[in-house]
């Protein structure tokens, strides 16, 4: 595992300029340090940075623990915690696999419900309405994923919206003890599963087999909708 130069932990203490060379090239982290975006007065933001801190502190790990064991920079996770910066869909599967989690179960407490769920008469019926529903977008590449099954459900369903000619990446971490079902909706979907791409048209889907990076591809000119399907395997 890669070194990481450890740093003060104050809440202003790890400016950009701060990171070593040595950082910038770590393996596996120079995506998670470069893809970020500000957005400081998104509520949604500041939850799932309480809820990353949360979690980091129920295990007792360090930033540099967290660092290392998802391969985020410190930098980048000191910044997420505060709720200054956006995380990518990368470096959400690569948080989200450190605490061996889903993304949808990553992000669920971060979401914003339009419609509280106690107040929602369908709720009881199981019912969720399109107008009540969460979702989470990609600052980077507009990836927009939808959670459609309910916290307590035992398979975790999510619709994916990914627009043309953009991608999306997941580190082998994101999957460990996980398996995939990837069913496209609409448009068209390459697929890459370590050196193996497929391409995948409306109707079509594919399972996962062992943990390996993932790449989502939409090489078309018109957006892809697929559902992913993830259960833990037994």
């Amino acid at each position: 595992m890669s070194h990481i130069v450890d740093e003060p932990e104050g809440a202003d203490a790890i400016p950009d300029q701060e990171r070593t060379d040595q950082e910038r090239k770590g393996s596996g982290r120079a995506d998670s340090d470069r893809a970020e975006i500000d957005h400081p007065d998104d509520a949604d933001q500041r939850r799932l940075g309480e809820r990353l801190q949360r979690l980091r502190t129920e295990r007792r790990w360090s930033l540099t623990e967290l660092a290392e064991e998802s391969g985020v920079s410190r930098a980048m996770i000191n910044r997420v915690e505060r709720g200054v910066s956006s995380p990518t869909a990368t470096i959400l599967g690569r948080l989200s696999g450190a605490f061996g989690l889903t993304v949808s179960q990553l992000l669920d407490e971060a979401l914003e419900h339009e419609v509280p769920r106690t107040s929602d008469p369908d709720e009881a019926r199981g019912v969720q309405r399109a107008v009540s529903a969460d979702s989470w977008t990609d600052p980077e590449t507009g990836y927009r994923r939808r959670p459609l099954s309910s916290a307590d459900f035992p398979a975790d369903v999510t619709e994916v919206r990914l627009p043309a000619g953009r991608e999306v990446a997941y580190p082998a971490s994101a999957y460990a003890f996980l398996r995939h079902c990837i069913w496209v909706v609409d448009g068209a979907l390459e697929l890459q599963v370590g050196a193996t791409t497929t391409r995948l048209g409306a109707g079509d889907r594919i399972e996962l087999g062992e943990p390996a990076d993932v790449v989502y591809r939409n090489a078309g000119d018109e957006p892809c909708r697929y559902v992913v399907v993830v259960v833990r395997q037994r």
